[in-house]
Formats: C-alpha cells, structure tokens, sequence
C-alpha cells in the first residue's frame, strides 16, 4: 500500500532572505509531490477531502510540516505505530477500536462535536479534542512541535526594567544575554522599548543585517526558532555572542501577539530570553510580564530613584512576586542596597557599582562585559537566581 506525501507549496515561516520578512502565519496550499512507503518521522493525518483536511494543510504550511495523508484507519495501519504524531477526522473516527493505543492521537472536528465524537476519542486513545475554529491553537502547536522538536529544557524569561530613567536596564540586559552564552547556553536579546533607540546600539550592531521588529510579521500565533535562528543579527563578544531583536530607528514597536511568539519559541527551544522593558510596560510589557521567570528592577541608590522605582512597581502587576531589586551604584549620600530595597519595597538581588568602563565601550560599539568586572557579577547573580 502506499501513502500520499504532501508537503506545502508555500513555505508559511522564512526568515528573511532577499528582503523577506519573517512571518509564521497560516496560509498557503499543497501540492502532493512523491508516493513513498514509510513515514519518515512525519505526522500522519486521517482523513477525506473536505473542511477538516483543508485545515490540518493549513495549518501544516504554517509551520512548514510535511504530512502523510490516508483516508481511512485501515490505510493507516502500516504507520500507525511509527508517525510521531496522529491527526484523525472525526468523520473517519471508529466507533468501536480498530487499531492498537498509541501516544499522540489528536482527534479534529470541523466545528461543534456532537457528543457522540467523545465517546470516539476514548475509543481512538486521543490526547486531545481539536475543534475548530476554537481550539485550532492546539492543532498548530502539536505540527511545530514534530518541526522543531522542543528542547527537553524549558527555557527561562528575563525581563529588565528600570526604576527610572538611565538606570542602566538596558546595559543588565545585554550582560546578562551575554552571560547566559559565557556559561554555555544560547540566548536571545528582545528589545521591547520603542522609544530607547534600540538595543543594537549597545552591542554595537546597528550596521548589520537582520531583521529588527518591523521587519517581523506573525499570525495564527506561531514562529519557529529556526526561522529566527536564520533571520536575527548576532552581536557581542566572541565568547558571548548573543541573537538580538532589536526596535528600529522608525517604525512602530512590536505588537504584543508578536512578541509573545517570539517569547514562546525561545522558551520551546531551550534559550534564555531577554527582555528589555520600558518602564511603563504597556499591551507589549505585560505579555512579557506573564511569561517572565524573573524581572529585575534597576534602581539606582538615590532617594528620587526610589520614588520613581515605587511607581514602576505599581505598574508591575501580577508580576511583583517574581520581581528582585537590583541596586546600582554609587551613592551620593550613602544609602545602602538593602536602605533602597527596603524603600521600594522588594528582595533584594544584588548590588551593582558603577563601570565606567562598559559605558565607553558601549560608546565605541564594542560591548564586552568583563567576567568578574560589576556587569559580569550582576549578570551572573541575575541567572544564578533564575536557576534557584
């Protein structure tokens, strides 16, 4: 017996080549191309021509998944047991059992199940009802995880915010991307301040290739790593080298569903995420505060910094729980870091001196944080606690 292979005709998730965009959007179509015997690691998809197929394709193109059709579970039975992932038809869903329990059965419903569908499910072993359109998110998540295959790793979220105006947030979050790559992992830098002027300034990457947010266009709620992986400028030290998001000289910031994309792939893939957040979050701020493991608050040890502090707090939300004062130096009129996390009202992280030196090197476009100079220490107290 043999099997259809569809593979999209349109890819729905690139990098940007030639000008392109990235985008994860759903749409495209299908062409079938081949008829092989085996599965070869794709999804295979149960079902007959109709409503239900057109959006398993879809949604397939979306995330650059090829498929294995057939159009009944006795056509299945050769593949049954080595697809790493089954999407059924209610249409075609037995009523009695007919193949053997396996993991990874999604049952798809054009619309409203009739209750007679649950019944098929149980029946079937599926791990998941799949209605559309209302839980079409689902469908999509289980055909990019066969794409990228998630790390084992979940990875972690790191938003950065400053208590005022030129605490040095900005600075903290691009150390502490680098740190993550000092200690062996990969990370990802997101500039979410519209109005800062970019973060690729401080790595001294404003003339490379890449995209930057505008450039970044996601629907349906998805974008792969590797498309970012391919799409992104790189920038820092030789032994920190750090993927980077960057806002625009012009241009809008990024739009929150965007950024909550970009988060959610990072975090599939394993990576340590950045965030760099203006001090009143907004629509954009609060998707990051969600997702964040950990924010931490730049304050400087002034008296005025505090009261600023305090109000971006209050801004916070939700997220105040998982939030640690960082305290930077010097005073002018000794206050200590424990006197500023006590004014605004946090645990206390860490203390950060000044360094001169880091700040002409961001002047220089040559960012390169020592190891055991204050940014290298704060960074590595900052992903210290995100692994507590």
């Amino acid at each position: 017996m043999e099997r259809t292979v569809e593979r999209p005709s349109e890819r729905g998730v690139a990098g940007k080549a030639a000008g392109k965009p990235v985008t994860g959007q759903t749409g495209g179509g299908f062409e079938l191309t081949e008829r092989v015997t085996g599965t070869d690691g794709r999804p295979l998809v149960v079902a007959r021509e109709g409503r239900v197929l057109d959006e398993i394709r879809r949604h397939a193109a979306a995330v650059d998944c090829d498929v294995v059709r057939v159009a009944d579970l006795d056509e299945a039975a050769p593949y049954w047991n080595d697809a790493p992932l089954v999407l059924v038809d209610e249409e075609v869903a037995p009523a009695r059992r007919v193949r053997p329990r396996r993991g990874d059965v999604v049952l798809v419903c054009g619309g409203k199940p009739p209750h007679s569908v649950w019944r098929r499910a149980v029946v079937l072993g599926a791990r998941e009802v799949v209605t559309l359109p209302d839980t079409d998110g689902v469908l999509l998540t289980s055909l990019a995880d066969v794409v990228e295959q998630p790390s084992t790793d979940r990875g972690h979220v790191v938003a950065v915010v400053g208590g005022r105006g030129g605490a040095g947030a900005s600075l903290l979050a691009a150390a502490v991307s680098v740190g993550a790559a000092r200690a062996g992992g990969r990370s990802v830098l997101l500039d979410c301040d519209p109005l800062g002027g970019g973060i690729d300034l401080v790595l001294g990457a404003e003339l490379q290739d890449g995209v930057r947010w505008p450039d970044v266009q996601v629907q349906g709620g998805r974008v792969s790593i590797s498309a970012l992986d391919a799409a992104l400028p790189v920038a820092g030290p030789p032994d920190g080298p750090v993927a980077m998001l960057s806002c625009d000289r012009e241009g809008s910031g990024p739009a929150p569903e965007t950024v909550e994309a970009v988060l959610r792939a990072g975090v599939r893939a394993g990576r340590t995420v950045v965030c760099d957040l203006p001090r009143e979050p907004g629509p954009c701020g609060q998707r990051v505060l969600t997702a964040a493991d950990l924010v931490v608050l730049v304050v400087p040890a002034e008296l005025r910094a505090c009261v600023a502090a305090s109000r971006v707090l209050d801004r916070l939300g939700d997220a105040r729980p998982r939030t640690r004062v960082l305290v930077r130096g010097p005073s002018p009129d000794g206050l200590s870091a424990r006197d500023v996390a006590a004014s605004v009202g946090l645990p206390l992280l860490g203390w950060l001196p000044a360094d001169r030196r880091v700040a002409r090197s961001v002047e220089r476009g040559s960012f390169n944080p020592r190891r055991r100079g204050p940014f290298g220490t704060a960074a590595r107290t900052v992903l210290g606690e995100l692994a507590a």
